[in-house]
């Protein structure tokens, strides 16, 4: 199918989130002298937040919290599992968590040769995101991406989140797209995949990971590199 739309995933599928997350937390590790407060393997510290941050926004794409306590909460319940019931502090590093994090600039490999490519090919390129509007944008200029993008939707702007059909069709309605001509790329297969099939949009499921697929793509993909060969 001649596709003319394509709708991108930032965190995860082009915006490799883990790195520059993990990268965030050990500048926190460090600024907040954590190791002197009992959290000495940093890895293990990360591996549990990763844990806590993984639930936390399951729990906001369904509506069961708000935005705000999602933001502290994760790394507060991260300090607790070492003992440190310390609000004050974990909203603090909340704060510089999402200060820092948007100059983290690592992408996937090929990330960028893959949309010089679909740009030479004339594809109109948007993205998609669950993620805070302030924090995505800054995460779009600092990493060299806005150039690519015509129209970044996100949640807030949308007033809906990923799969919600809602957000795919004010993505449509922003970008003049058709959703017969339009296909959505992503790593996450709830979000991302359950939500073009929620808005009758063709999928590309972006599978880094290389998990056993669970929701059915129109395509699925290990490599950024092989987009070349669908599009």
């Amino acid at each position: 199918m001649p596709y003319k739309d394509l709708f991108f995933d930032l965190d995860h599928t082009i915006w490799d989130f883990e790195l520059n997350s993990k990268e965030t937390l050990w500048d926190l590790h460090q600024k907040y002298a954590l190791a002197a407060k009992g959290i000495n393997d940093f890895d293990t510290f990360y591996s549990q937040y990763s844990v806590h941050n993984h639930r936390l926004w399951d729990r906001y794409t369904k509506g069961f919290i708000k935005q705000e306590e999602l933001r502290w909460k994760r790394i507060y319940l991260s300090l607790l599992d070492y003992k440190i019931a310390d609000e004050a502090l974990a909203r603090e590093m909340s704060h510089d968590y999402l200060d820092i994090l948007p100059n983290k600039k690592n992408l996937f490999p090929y990330t960028i040769e893959i949309l010089k490519y679909l740009q030479r090919k004339e594809y109109k390129m948007h993205l998609i995101t669950n993620g805070f509007e302030s924090v995505q944008f800054k995460k779009i200029k600092n990493s060299n991406l806005s150039d690519y993008f015509i129209e970044v939707i996100t949640s807030e702007a949308s007033n809906s989140l990923k799969p919600n059909k809602e957000i795919f069709e004010y993505a449509l309605k922003s970008a003049n797209a058709k959703v017969e001509s339009s296909i959505m790329i992503g790593d996450n297969e709830s979000a991302d995949i359950q939500g073009a099939i929620n808005a009758g949009m063709d999928s590309i499921f972006v599978n880094h990971l290389q998990v056993t697929p669970t929701v059915p793509a129109t395509y699925t993909i290990t490599h950024l590199k092989e987009l070349e060969n669908l599009l």
